[in-house]
């Protein structure tokens, strides 16, 4: 059993398919899903989605390219939306610098609010970094000093000074199918420093499709790949990995069932 722990089943890429989508995911293993919200307002189309599949669970938040629209939305709404039984994790919220089209205050005032729902909920933040890893080593640090909070460093291909730091505050390591491409020499060097009880696996799917699958869009039945490559980093057995991931899943999203 796998779990892909963050997809985007909302995504316009799979409106004609999801019924496929999830059914290739399940035949292969993935036997849940989480898809992850990228605008609070949106959040009715993912809770449609999971009414549709016993197996897709989701989140609420504001993905930091998007925290310029929804700076109304505050800590407050999103404990209120997190009540949903379907709604295990709250983000993707965080700091993204790569794409310069959001102010960073904007970013980093959504990151506090996001920060500050999942301290009050116990629900585990799934954060977005990506060029960004002093100013989120800092916040993440900061903010851990003043009341711990579950959180997830997703689609990791940070470097391994916020590896490290995310994982002595009590973070989980997410790593996508950026950890199958042959370039990936330095990320696979930091997955053998991630604690066995800290890794998760995920596709980011439409995005970032694993290496046997590199080219073509990306869904959750390509996180098998993933695990592959982390089991074979590792030097374990996948099915070890896929033990290890799922269990480490179930208690980082602890309000996810088993289904």
């Amino acid at each position: 059993m796998l779990i892909d722990t963050h997809c985007h089943l909302d995504f316009a890429d799979f409106a004609e398919e999801r019924d496929a989508i999830v059914a290739r995911a399940h035949a292969v293993g993935v036997r849940q899903m989480v898809t992850i919200s990228t605008r609070v307002k949106k959040l009715d189309e993912l809770l449609e989605i999971t009414r549709a599949y016993p197996s897709v669970f989701c989140s609420v938040g504001t993905h930091p390219n998007n925290a310029d629209e929804e700076l109304d939305i505050e800590v407050e709404d999103l404990v209120r939306l997190s009540r949903h039984e379907k709604v295990v994790a709250i983000g993707e919220a965080g700091l993204d610098y790569f794409y310069d089209t959001v102010k960073p205050e904007d970013q980093k005032t959504g990151l506090l609010r996001h920060i500050a729902a999942a301290r009050e909920t116990g629900l585990p933040l799934v954060i977005h970094s990506r060029s960004a890893d002093d100013d989120m080593s800092d916040i993440l640090t900061q903010e851990t000093g003043k009341g711990a909070f579950p959180f997830i460093l997703h689609c990791f291909s940070s470097g391994p000074d916020l590896a490290r730091t995310g994982v002595e505050l009590g973070g989980y390591v997410s790593f996508s199918g950026i950890l199958t491409f042959p370039k990936s020499e330095e990320l696979r060097a930091i997955a053998k420093t991630i604690p066995y009880d800290r890794l998760l696996v995920e596709t980011d799917a439409p995005y970032l499709a694993p290496k046997r699958w590199r080219g073509k869009r990306n869904e959750p039945s390509y996180v098998v790949n993933t695990a592959e490559v982390l089991a074979e980093t590792l030097g374990v057995s996948v099915d070890e990995i896929a033990d290890i991931t799922t269990e480490n899943a179930f208690r980082i999203f602890s309000k996810m069932p088993r289904v």
